[in-house]
């Protein structure tokens, strides 16, 4: 309870509440005033600790009604190890990874991190995600860690992307979860930072999409947009400036890339001809003569209409994985 980020709190309800309040804090977002007056009036035995935040995220879980569900088996470590350096062997989280395909999201073989691990110093060792509780179970034989001191098995939204709502762009407010159908009407850049932004419409708006630098080599991809390609686009919204922060895209027309190769040559003089500037065309500087038809060249596109995501290491955990889709066919 020292700890500055701890505020937790506990509700004990005697009849399942509606779903409503879950969906509004995985969607979009859910006040302590609004969570405690909601407590109130159903007669609810609650405690919140600290500042209470606590309590929003444990009434949307007695809430949820699961549609998709995953599990997580999560593994506790002796107490004397809380706060040192934890020990999980990545080989044996890449062996369990390949064993057991209804696992998800545990290791960024690119980016050559163990995502089972926590960040923080907490009293978690590791944590797998999958669709099958019977291999999570056995997913822990397989791991080689330090000595942990017990285990749960939780029935999660993990890997659901229940936080998303369709919506125009128009639509679209801050901190919103968002699926939104849009066209490049500005091609990527990349800015300090390495983040890479560009620009969407569709008949009601437009708005920024970014790639951040955590998002790694899916920027790669998001760079080989251009204005014209039309996708749908995954992700939450940033307040300021409007952003959706993408978790994956998925690219449904692509427009053709053409490029200019050779200035157009002038049919007298049987020379280049020079540019007069930006859209105005070329001239011939010996006789004069002018003209608008460069030689162009379609270039083949490197990208392809599909799904793409960020990587295992900076996937939100409720983001749904492309895994799915290919290993169950459930996306």
């Amino acid at each position: 309870m020292e700890d500055k980020n701890t505020n937790s709190g506990f509700v004990l309800f005697t009849e399942k509440p509606p779903i409503d309040f879950y969906k509004k804090s995985v969607q979009e977002i859910a006040s302590l005033n609004e969570t405690i007056g909601f407590l109130e009036k159903k007669s609810v035995y609650y405690k919140g600790f600290k500042n209470k935040r606590g309590l929003i995220g444990a009434t949307a879980a007695v809430s949820w009604e699961p549609k998709d569900k995953t599990y997580e088996l999560i593994t506790y470590r002796q107490k004397n190890k809380w706060g040192k350096k934890r020990f999980v062997e990545d080989q044996s989280v890449k062996k369990m990874d390949k064993r057991f395909i209804s696992t998800f999201d545990n290791f960024d073989y690119k980016n050559k991190h163990n995502r089972l691990v926590p960040s923080s110093p907490c009293p978690v060792l590791y944590g797998v995600r999958g669709d099958n509780a019977d291999d999570l179970v056995e997913s822990k034989n397989i791991i080689k860690s330090e000595k942990f001191d017990c285990w749960l098995l939780f029935e999660s939204n993990q890997g659901t992307d229940e936080h998303l709502i369709q919506k125009s762009i128009n639509d679209i407010k801050s901190y919103d979860s968002v699926i939104t159908n849009g066209i490049i009407c500005k091609n990527p850049v990349t800015i300090q930072g390495g983040h890479v932004i560009f620009t969407i419409k569709d008949s009601t708006g437009k708005i920024d999409c970014a790639a951040y630098e955590p998002t790694k080599e899916f920027r790669d991809i998001v760079k080989n947009l251009i204005v014209g390609d039309e996708a749908d686009f995954y992700g939450g919204v940033r307040e300021k400036p409007l952003t959706i922060n993408l978790e994956k895209i998925e690219i449904k027309k692509l427009s053709e890339k053409i490029i200019k190769v050779e200035n157009p040559i002038c049919p007298k003089c049987k020379k280049h001809m020079k540019s007069i500037g930006k859209d105005q065309g070329f001239r011939c500087k010996k006789c004069g003569s002018k003209s608008n038809n460069p030689k162009m060249k379609k270039i083949k596109r490197k990208i392809e209409p599909g799904f793409y995501e960020v990587p295992v290491c900076a996937r939100r955990h409720l983001s749904k994985p492309l895994k799915k889709l290919i290993d169950h066919n459930a996306f």
